[in-house]
């Protein structure tokens, strides 16, 4: 039944997954951080070191049933804990809401692009094995993923804070009984195939055009 191959494959994207939530997290920390918030670095969110932002059920235990089970390897991070009213003076709360909620993202966004560019110069001076593009390449798509998904405008993700930043002030009470449903439609968002389109479509479309540019950047 391939069960060498399997258990790599589930490692792999164990691993994957792990250093990407850390990525994550702490673009929320550092950004919070930088704001004038010492809470993520009081409480140790403020590093790369991926034990720090891991979640027992979310960074571990979900990815390996997923993976065992043929779920894919959906899974979340710790949150960053972080408190508005310790923000410097002369930023807006809304404004520091926007910065920390993107700064995850952003981060996963960053890392893409730059496993892209190494891959495409192994690639092109032939220092790439098969495997080595394979795990390097699914670390972009893994990364597009996490991008595109936490943006989306549903509570709790990192877009469903961006968008209340937007909602009027009049518009919050309504905003707030539609966050109520925020886990069912996220729940939709992943285990409907046409719904997953909305996160995977752009990420898949990115991962690609990426490495054609890089490719014409460094002439391949």
């Amino acid at each position: 039944m391939g069960q060498n191959f399997d258990v790599r494959q589930i490692l792999i994207s164990l691993f994957v997954l792990i250093v990407s939530v850390a990525v994550h997290e702490f673009g929320h920390a550092i950004m919070a951080y930088k704001l004038g918030d010492d809470t993520p670095k009081r409480q140790g969110r403020v590093t790369l070191n991926p034990l720090a932002h891991a979640d027992p059920i979310g960074t571990f235990l979900l990815p390996v049933l997923g993976g065992i089970y043929g779920g894919g390897g959906f899974g979340w991070g710790k949150p960053v804990q972080w408190n508005p009213s310790r923000i410097r003076r002369g930023i807006r709360t809304s404004t520091a809401n926007i910065l920390v909620s993107f700064a995850g993202p952003a981060m996963n966004l960053l890392l893409a692009v730059v496993v892209a560019l190494v891959l495409v110069i192994l690639v092109a001076r032939g220092a790439a094995s098969h495997d080595v593009i394979k795990i390097l390449n699914f670390v972009v798509a893994t990364n597009f993923v996490l991008f595109f998904f936490n943006l989306l405008p549903v509570p709790p993700l990192d877009g469903g804070h961006i968008a209340q930043a937007f909602v009027p002030y009049r518009h919050r009470e309504a905003y707030e009984s539609y966050a109520k449903y925020g886990p069912f439609v996220l729940l939709a968002l992943i285990m409907i195939p046409q719904l997953r389109n909305l996160f995977l479509w752009p990420a898949s479309w990115c991962t690609q055009h990426l490495y054609s540019g890089l490719a014409s950047i460094v002439g391949i």
